[in-house]
């Protein structure tokens, strides 16, 4: 039992190196713009040529997050940029949905 008790604020650094790598949120966000691009494209309310170019935006992001995540801590400016690459997207998203083009059914 003496033993386990120097390894203790060993294992913390690691739960506290962890936690400034994950970015749960970003990754929901991202996730759910997704959902919201294939749905659009399976509705009829995107073009094909609209959701490329929406799930390149959304390659973008996500290779944003990859670099930011590449030295073990995401800072509060990487985060900031994620955020508002994130929120461009989503702008982005619900305009190419809402424009009145609209994919040709046969």
């Amino acid at each position: 039992m003496k033993n386990i008790f120097p390894l203790i604020p060993f294992l913390f650094l690691g739960f506290a190196s962890y936690a400034q790598d994950a970015t749960p949120r970003v990754d929901g966000r991202n996730r759910e713009q997704r959902v919201r691009i294939r749905q659009g494209r399976a509705d009829g309310e995107l073009t094909h040529k609209e959701s490329a170019r929406l799930n390149a935006q959304e390659r973008h992001i996500h290779r944003t997050e990859q670099r930011a995540k590449a030295d073990g801590r995401v800072t509060r400016g990487e985060r900031k940029k994620i955020r508002h690459e994130q929120n461009r997207a989503s702008r982005n998203i619900r305009r190419q949905k809402h424009d009145g083009q609209t994919r040709n059914f046969q």
